[in-house]
């Protein structure tokens, strides 16, 4: 089918249906969020509302053409995969990583019901709107317009909603249990457009993150008399301070980064400090620094973490040489036999995306931006999204772009443009007619 007859075909976005089932998929978002243990998602909510919009052109229940798979791997949280089939064998592209869970929203701190939707002019507002429902809606909305069409396509085109996007230290649940059952094989055989982040452009570029904890030892004792206590506080800010001038030494600013528009480069820094207690006249036995790294695709994490764990062990073996605050500051008291100590953890840790920018799916999208936007500027960034590295490793040639907005995203007040969401529409119409020519 010719590229011009696939646009005239499946036309611009019904903002009614749109808006409609948009307002569903929100007035299930207070049951979606995920912040476990407190609070599981029941994506099936989600699903229900996708796949209800879908049957009347399934090949199951509708004769159409459409082939629904809702494939759950624990109870009440359901993927949704949704085929519409082409005529060429092994033509293929894919929409996947729309998410069926949102991130949490206290009531009190919105100026509007965050599980609710409302409409102010141009502005659909409610929890999920930008992450990730408004997506859930516009990929559900192309699908039910091929299946109402039913155009005569080279390609196979494929949607997969998941579910358990917003919290990596959960697994078996969504794209990644997808993955190891071999349900998405097929698609490494076309580009994988990954529909979940921001602004109307191409995100070329994540970065990976690793969340770190520093705790350091040191000796309590009256703060009237210093010179016999260690005092971790201090011992933390020289040490801290050492830790990140080897870091920035060893992972300096990137050739890459530049060319994929990276805002910042890698970085390590203090997002968190906590101490058990006491008095102000005490100093505390103990302290514990947390922060991350935010680290550019181009850099192992690996790496990183193997040179945080020898600048401790450094340090602790040097700990004489580290800079101290005041005459009676110290890390060591040898009469005692004591010394201050650190110890460095890392919880779950993930890496960035450098997405090919050579690839057929790449330039792909770059066109169909370009006519649906108006112009086509590619951006990085050092925000993280560990699905898509994971999906880049096993062989799928990974494109990602989104409608919402950054500004709102994971923010109160939440809130997409229907009129962004009109263009993501005319993007997914353009890579599609593109891949038919």
């Amino acid at each position: 089918m010719a590229s011009s007859n696939v646009k005239d075909t499946l036309g611009e976005l019904d903002k009614q249906s749109f808006t409609a089932l948009l307002s569903k998929l929100i007035g299930e978002s207070k049951f979606v969020q995920n912040n476990p243990p407190d609070l599981i998602p029941e994506e099936d909510r989600i699903a229900k509302h996708v796949l209800d919009s879908l049957l009347p052109f399934s090949t199951t229940t509708g004769g159409g053409p459409l082939v629904l798979r809702h494939v759950s791997f624990f109870e009440n949280r359901g993927n949704v995969i949704v085929e519409y089939p082409g005529s060429v064998p092994g033509k293929i592209l894919s929409f996947v990583g729309m998410h069926m869970d949102v991130v949490t929203a206290d009531p009190s701190d919105w100026d509007f019901d965050p599980f609710s939707m409302s409409i102010d002019g141009d502005k659909l507002r409610g929890r999920g709107t930008t992450d990730c429902l408004g997506h859930v809606a516009l990929v559900t909305e192309l699908m039910k317009r091929l299946g109402e069409t039913k155009p005569k396509l080279k390609s196979t085109v494929v949607a997969v909603f998941i579910a358990n996007e917003e919290n990596s230290a959960i697994t078996g649940v969504g794209v990644d249990a997808l993955v190891n059952e071999g349900m998405l094989s097929e698609l490494k055989k076309g580009p994988l457009f990954w529909i979940d982040t921001a602004d109307k452009q191409p995100c070329i570029g994540t970065g990976g993150m690793i969340p770190w904890r520093l705790r350091v030892t040191g000796k309590l004792f009256h703060s009237g008399l210093p010179h016999k206590a260690i005092n971790p506080l201090e011992l933390a800010m020289e040490a801290l301070k050492e830790i990140q001038s080897r870091f920035y030494r060893d992972f300096p600013p990137h050739s890459k980064e530049k060319i994929y528009g990276f805002a910042t480069p890698s970085t390590m820094k203090p997002t968190q400090w906590s101490y058990p207690g006491g008095g102000i006249n005490q100093v505390p036995a103990e302290c514990t620094v947390c922060g991350d790294v935010r680290l550019t695709p181009f850099y192992d994490v690996k790496d990183v973490i193997k040179k945080l764990y020898e600048y401790v062990d450094d340090i602790n073996k040097n700990i004489e040489k580290l800079d101290t605050r005041g005459p009676v500051s110290k890390y060591v008291l040898p009469e005692e036999n004591l010394r201050g100590r650190l110890r460095i953890t890392f919880d779950e840790a993930n890496s960035g995306i450098a997405c090919n920018l050579d690839s057929r799916g790449y330039h792909v999208l770059c066109k169909a931006t370009e006519e649906a936007v108006g112009h086509v500027k590619p951006y990085s960034i050092t925000g993280s999204l560990p699905l898509i590295r994971e999906l880049q490793d096993e062989g799928f040639d990974v494109q990602t772009a989104g409608y919402g907005l950054m500004a709102t995203y994971h923010a109160k007040n939440e809130y997409c443009l229907l009129s962004d969401m009109c263009q993501g529409y005319k993007v997914f119409v353009n890579i599609i007619a593109q891949l038919e020519d």
